[in-house]
């Protein structure tokens, strides 16, 4: 018997997956999941051979949609302007609407459900409790072989572990694993020779703009709260 097809995902979608709550809905780290989705839009291109980054500038060198509305919106914002902006500009400017776009793309795919509701009776939020649990068990799966047990990962997995990496989401992505360990394998993943020189360029630049993007939200959260 042939396992069952898995239901494509963009690498932006598999975050979210892992971010919320299945039986709620609700969003966990939020301050850092919607970077690293935006993150995610540009390595996604990277991976299509839609862009390219030099000297930690993003280019577009084929214009071309490639049929996914979130890849195709972030492709058409960068190639509309007229001097290119750094990894990190465009993560901070894909993520005001990285999180709506992937939860839209999750939605069509069946694999969650929005409920709107009230908060107190006034306040109204949307929840996006899990209807289809396969593609995030697949997932995690993957992670997990990739991370835990040291399997060679292909180009996509690779690349999602250098996003949870740079936006620190390791316990949501290995609840109850060491931290220690699992922040190494990572680092080790990230580094790696898993696919062409110019993927895994685009890969770290959106990495480290991540990784500067979380400390000043880190750094911010605790200031407005200390």
């Amino acid at each position: 018997m042939e396992a069952p097809t898995e239901t494509p995902t963009t690498l932006g979608e598999q975050l979210l997956l892992i971010s919320l709550d299945d039986e709620s809905g609700t969003a966990r780290e939020s301050a850092k999941v919607a970077p690293a989705i935006a993150a995610a839009s540009l390595v996604e291109l990277a991976l299509a051979g839609r862009i390219d980054v030099t000297d930690d500038k993003v280019t577009v060198v084929d214009a071309t949609p490639l049929g996914e509305p979130a890849l195709d919106a972030a492709l058409e914002a960068v190639a509309g302007k007229d001097r290119p902006g750094s990894t990190k500009d465009w993560i901070n400017r894909l993520k005001t609407d990285a999180v709506a776009r992937a939860n839209t793309g999750l939605i069509e795919k069946g694999l969650v459900r929005e409920e709107k509701k009230k908060v107190l009776g006034l306040f109204p939020v949307r929840r996006y409790p899990e209807a289809d649990g396969s593609v995030e068990a697949a997932v995690r799966q993957r992670l997990d072989a990739v991370v835990l047990s040291g399997a060679a990962p292909d180009e996509r997995t690779a690349s999602l572990v250098a996003l949870l990496h740079g936006a620190k989401l390791h316990r949501l992505a290995f609840p109850g694993a060491d931290a220690r360990r699992v922040d190494a394998a990572m680092e080790s993943v990230s580094r790696g020779r898993w696919s062409a020189t110019a993927v895994r360029h685009v890969v770290k630049a959106a990495e480290d703009a991540l990784t500067a993007i979380i400390a000043v939200t880190v750094t911010t959260t605790v200031v407005t709260n200390g």
